[in-house]
């Protein structure tokens, strides 16, 4: 059983990147993504972080959330 926080925070640490404060800022306002473009399919996103996401999206899991939260992060540089 999945006992896991699902936040942005434990999202990053399952992405494999560092998940200090400072660290998902900056990687925020490192990478954008355009219209069209699947977060799942970002350039920047290795193999199996790409996979992650494309399962986390697939199956509904519990990740969904905040994988949907990070794309919407990721587009929103208004």
């Amino acid at each position: 059983m999945d006992t896991v926080k699902h936040n942005l925070t434990n999202l990053f640490l399952q992405l494999g990147l560092s998940a200090e404060s400072k660290d998902i800022d900056a990687f925020v306002k490192q990478h954008s993504l355009d219209d069209g473009v699947a977060l799942e399919d970002a350039a920047f996103w290795n193999e199996a972080q790409s996979q992650f996401i494309r399962e986390s999206r697939a199956n509904d899991a519990d990740w969904s959330e905040m994988v949907d939260e990070l794309d919407t992060l990721l587009r929103d540089k208004k």
